[in-house]
């Protein structure tokens, strides 16, 4: 009987994600500038598994792109293995507004298969509608 119940409490205990692949907090500070060609850099902090890790963030983006803003970004890095799958070189498309104030979301994917969603407030002047390529840096 008290094996049938100790079943019935493990079939029902919520399931945890695999150790294997995890997610983590991340949360940048960014500044951007650009007409037609635009540039950006950054810092960051990744917190995963209960550790922060600092990480310098830079990127280009081409498309339609004109004025400059800083942001700050907060989202979550999914399918970690390892710390250094972190580091590398993403892409996105994607495209924004802001006049003096606004919102800011970005979606990237590495080669390594991880994927980072932040969004958060942006000021500044900007209109942009363009490919991006940002570069992650572990400190």
């Amino acid at each position: 009987m008290l094996a049938v119940l100790l079943l019935t409490l493990g079939l029902a205990s919520p399931v945890t994600p695999s150790f294997a692949q995890a997610a983590g907090h991340v949360r940048v500070k960014i500044v951007k500038a650009g007409l037609l060609l635009g540039g950006g850099a950054g810092r960051g902090v990744l917190t995963y598994r209960g550790k922060t890790y600092p990480f310098r963030i830079t990127g280009l983006s081409f498309g339609i792109t004109a004025g400059a803003t800083i942001g700050r970004l907060d989202g979550w890095a999914s399918d970690i293995r390892g710390v250094g799958d972190f580091a590398g070189t993403y892409s996105s498309v994607g495209g924004g507004f802001a006049l003096v104030g606004g919102l800011n979301g970005v979606h990237l994917r590495n080669e390594k298969g991880i994927t980072i969603v932040l969004q958060g407030p942006k000021a500044g002047l900007e209109l942009a509608a363009n490919i991006s390529q940002v570069t992650i840096s572990l400190r």
